[in-house]
């Protein structure tokens, strides 16, 4: 089973789109900047992560957050 959680903020605002079916579906593309512990005292570091979302949740996205906004996510 793979399952990760991540919380970080937004590097950029989502790109909605959606796809080209019979039954359109809503698709958020999104980075996440999720910080580190610090490897040395003062020194801190982040790891940036892509992001897909469909659908409710896509549409969530496009709604209510935006660049800056800290987030967290759980997915696989």
């Amino acid at each position: 089973m793979n399952k990760v959680a991540l919380m970080g903020r937004l590097t950029r605002d989502p790109e909605i789109r959606f796809s080209n079916s019979q039954n359109p579906v809503e698709i958020a593309n999104f980075s996440l900047a999720v910080n580190r512990r610090y490897k040395r005292e003062g020194e801190t570091d982040a790891d940036f992560f892509d992001c897909v979302a469909f659908g409710k949740t896509a549409e969530v996205l496009e709604k209510y957050v935006a660049k800056g906004t800290q987030i967290g996510i759980v997915g696989r």
